[in-house]
């Protein structure tokens, strides 16, 4: 369902204010529900694109930092990501890093 992030309306809100019109009180978790029950989503625009795709047959890398993400100083432990957001040129690709002493 369209989430209006594009600049659009929701469509559970179209669908509400026209059976509004229509004379039926009905609130938007129900129509959300109905539709989702129906099959029926939002228009989309433009593809979608999925950057990652998890090879299932590879086994997992081992935990590094074992999911410890304290450090009792800083330049101890490090933590990073690496994220992608779209554009409407594409894609950009956005990184950053932070000592986990940091984080307290």
């Amino acid at each position: 369902m369209s989430s209006g992030s594009n600049g659009s309306e929701p469509i559970e809100r179209v669908v509400k204010r026209q059976m509004r019109r229509e004379r039926f009180d009905v609130a938007r978790c129900t129509v959300s529900r109905l539709m989702r029950q129906m099959g029926l989503k939002g228009d989309v625009r433009g593809k979608t694109v999925r950057s990652t795709i998890r090879e299932t047959a590879a086994p997992c890398p081992p935990d590094r930092v074992d999911r410890i993400s304290e450090a009792p100083r800083p330049n101890m432990l490090w933590l990073s990501d690496l994220t992608d957001v779209a554009t409407w040129g594409g894609f950009v690709y956005v990184a950053y890093a932070t000592h986990a002493a940091h984080l307290r």
